[in-house]
């Protein structure tokens, strides 16, 4: 059994103020913050998946963040962006590649009968707890309609 996601937060933000890495420590502090906010907020106590819930929004935030910093001509800011991202991919699962995504696309379409766009909706409910947190959710809507439209 792997160490809670939590738990991981924790030893890094410990780790992180006792070597003064004030980058690593300010990243940990705001995923706990984000993490215990939501526990608060819907009073429950989070599991794994949930708190992989929380870094993927945060992860989808920090890359349009990127992408607006980019336009601006902030690249001051687009480091320190993708220094948050890169922390937040270390919790998450391993993605999957656009293969392994085709591969699941093609189960789930087959197992839901789809024959045209207007079905893609049961295809992405039979898909997305399969790659939830594992796959780019553009990807793999992008991907289906690929698939579709043949």
């Amino acid at each position: 059994m792997s160490t809670p996601i939590k738990t991981q937060v924790s030893e890094v933000m410990k780790s992180a103020m006792k070597s003064g890495d004030k980058d690593t420590l300010g990243f940990a502090r705001n995923l706990h913050a984000a993490i215990r906010k939501k526990e608060i907020d819907d009073r429950v106590d989070l599991d794994d998946a949930g708190v992989q819930k929380i870094i993927s929004t945060a992860l989808k935030q920090r890359q349009d963040s990127i992408e607006q910093f980019k336009q601006g001509g902030r690249e001051d800011l687009v480091a320190k962006e993708e220094a948050e991202l890169k922390f937040l991919t270390q919790f998450m699962p391993a993605q999957m590649s656009a293969d392994e995504i085709r591969s699941i696309v093609d189960w789930a379409v087959t197992e839901s009968k789809a024959a045209s766009a207007k079905d893609m909706g049961n295809v992405m409910k039979l898909l997305m707890p399969k790659v939830q947190g594992r796959a780019d959710g553009k990807l793999v809507n992008q991907i289906v309609r690929e698939r579709l439209d043949k």
